[in-house]
């Protein structure tokens, strides 16, 4: 580790990983750091992503695809089920990942770019002049060492505690953070080939359980509940999975048990700031229906780069000079969909039941040539009149009919 580079990212996940090797390929000086022993560990979450979504960056590879994904079924509230085919589930289609081989994947491409890997280093504090990030204190093994960056990326995923520490307003209200819990479980009965998702009330409140397979018999299963509707015993979102669990697969083995956090909000306000770029969950860009995280993080976190690269190359690392960044992510598709998304989840966690079966049993007679999130809610506002109200005094109707 020097003690000065072009660069400094923060976080070895997908989006620090593909910003550090970016950068690197384009000659800056790149250290990256990972506060865990090893990237990718403990995996936080589901692990799915669209087919094409993940070809933008890079060919799948069998190392760390788990299970591809050909079908995906959607359960009401009244256990009604509804199955999404191949021609039909469009960017529902996928990969589920084993993210503990594909992010270390990711972080030694960075590695093999030329960028400098640090783990088990925690960013302890920003380095700032004049009101400009320039680096870090870097906390490595009980030392504690500065290192100054002409530019510093915060990829610290959810908490970002580093971009607050810059002066970013990074809070996250509570109902907006959706608490999770996921078992890995193998001994199950499931299609290997489909993912399912189970709505309801009762099940999820203000959420869902998923269903990913990652193999024969073996799949995560977890939840997800708005963040004001746990808490308590008897209501946390581990209840609800337990519950879930015992009814779906009372023989069913659970190998490892994981719980956090995932925002469901609008991103960050700005997501730069002098000497300053903020990418993936630290930037508040996972999808606001599904939680889903990893293409936001990889384009944000090569866009970043982009811009930043020619920054430092430039020598002016200003706010107003990196607002490119902001621009291009937020005029980008990633961009309007987080919005209307954000939007219709607004609209969608209010819906009760018999809504929800409505609604289900509804778009299984609808003859979309794609399923995915516009279509669907087209479709909606089609069929259910009383559902298509709630989103017409949303304002969504113009802003689905823009798409």
């Amino acid at each position: 580790m020097k003690s000065t580079y072009d660069m400094l990212v923060i976080g070895g996940g997908p989006g620090g990983a593909y910003a550090a090797k970016t950068a690197a390929e384009k000659g800056l000086s790149v250290l990256m750091v990972e506060k865990r022993p090893a990237p990718g560990v403990p995996v936080r979450c589901a692990e799915g992503v669209g087919k094409e979504l993940l070809r933008e960056f890079m060919k799948p590879d069998e190392r760390w695809v788990a299970a591809e994904i050909e079908r995906a079924h959607l359960i009401a509230p009244d256990g009604f089920r509804m199955e999404l085919n191949p021609e039909k589930a469009g960017a529902e289609v996928g990969y589920v990942l084993h993210r503990k081989v594909f992010d270390r994947e990711l972080v030694w491409q960075a590695a093999a770019a030329g960028a400098d890997i640090m783990v088990k280093t925690r960013a302890c504090s920003p380095v700032m002049e004049n009101g400009v990030v320039k680096g870090a204190l870097l906390e490595y093994n009980g030392t504690v060492t500065e290192v100054k960056a002409d530019l510093t990326i915060a990829a610290d995923g959810v908490e970002s505690k580093f971009s607050r520490w810059c002066g970013v307003n990074t809070t996250v209200p509570l109902r907006e953070m959706e608490t999770c819990a996921q078992y890995l479980m193998t001994s199950i009965d499931i299609d290997p080939h489909a993912t399912e998702f189970f709505t309801g009330n009762d099940v999820a409140p203000g959420g869902y359980v998923w269903i990913f397979p990652k193999g024969e018999k073996t799949a995560n299963v977890g939840i997800g509940i708005g963040g004001d509707r746990g808490g308590k015993p008897g209501i946390r979102p581990k209840d609800y999975l337990d519950r879930f669990v015992r009814k779906h697969f009372p023989n069913g083995k659970t190998i490892e048990l994981i719980a956090g956090g995932v925002s469901i909000c609008r991103p960050l306000e700005s997501t730069v700031a002098d000497g300053l770029m903020i990418v993936g969950d630290a930037a508040r860009v996972s999808d606001p229906i599904t939680g889903g995280g990893i293409y936001a993080a990889l384009y944000t976190g090569k866009t970043a780069a982009d811009v930043g690269a020619d920054a430092v190359a430039k020598g002016d690392v200003s706010k107003k000079n990196l607002m490119k960044y902001d621009e291009t992510w937020r005029a980008s598709y990633l961009g309007k969909a987080l919005d209307r998304n954000y939007q219709i989840k607004e609209v969608f966690v209010k819906l009760n039941d018999d809504d929800l079966n409505a609604i289900i049993h509804s778009v299984a007679k609808m003859n979309m040539s794609e399923f995915n999130t516009l279509n669907l809610v087209k479709n909606i506002i089609t069929a259910n009149p009383k559902v298509a109200l709630k989103l017409g005094k949303a304002g969504l109707k113009s802003l689905i009919d823009s798409f």
